[in-house]
């Protein structure tokens, strides 16, 4: 979502477990550059101006991952997607509650923090706010927004973001119950669930290891 976000670079940017790996690297001085370059208005304004290529691009980065574990051990019926929250210590609750949020809200694919991380989570300011992308090397991360994560509720803000990597887009028009709503419904809104509509879809992308129209979406390069 962005609790506004415009995306860095978009590269290809969530058994019993499947962990991924990629090994997210650290945002550089040229990408911070490039992100800021294209911007929008300050995050008072609400993560309102995400950049879709940003959303897709992590999923089909985290996708990928999966599709390397699923030919690897056929049958997975649950991928696990590792990821690391070093890089964002301010946030250690909310990321520890969104992982807990989210997998108790779907089965098919479950959130975890450990090594072989597929994304990370990373902390700073920025004037897009929080957003989903990749670093331009297939290496997926969060950036959670100081200014925005005080305005806006944080729990919701990162789960919201969290919703990007098991493939969610955003939806600003939705009501306050609609988690990938994001900023739409106003910094009042503290609901940090994914509706059932939310839940159903990315159970539905996750079925079986990994839905097979994500897999063959991947192999043609054309999500995102």
């Amino acid at each position: 979502m962005n609790y506004r976000k415009t995306v860095l670079s978009a590269a290809v940017g969530f058994g019993l477990a499947a962990s991924l790996g990629l090994g997210a690297v650290p945002a550089t001085a040229a990408d911070t550059d490039t992100a800021r370059s294209g911007s929008a208005s300050a995050s008072t304004q609400g993560y309102v101006g995400e950049n879709e290529e940003g959303n897709r691009a992590i999923f089909k980065a985290v996708v990928r991952e999966a599709v390397k574990k699923q030919a690897a051990k056929p049958g997975i019926q649950q991928v696990t997607v590792n990821y690391s929250a070093s890089g964002a210590p301010t946030f250690a609750s909310e990321i520890a509650n969104s992982t807990a949020v989210w997998n108790a809200a779907v089965s098919n694919v479950q959130l975890a923090e450990g090594s072989g991380a597929t994304f990370d989570y990373r902390e700073g300011d920025d004037p897009r706010g929080s957003y989903a992308s990749t670093d331009g090397h297939g290496n997926g991360y969060i950036f959670l927004d100081y200014a925005q994560n005080q305005e806006y509720d944080s729990n919701r803000v990162t789960a919201h973001e969290t919703g990007h990597v098991l493939g969610l887009p955003d939806n600003y028009s939705g009501p306050c119950s609609e988690l990938m709503s994001g900023g739409g419904p106003g910094t009042s809104c503290t609901n940090d669930q994914p509706d059932e509509a939310e839940r159903a879809r990315v159970e539905q992308l996750w079925a079986n290891g990994v839905a097979e129209v994500i897999l063959e979406d991947v192999a043609k390069s054309t999500f995102g």
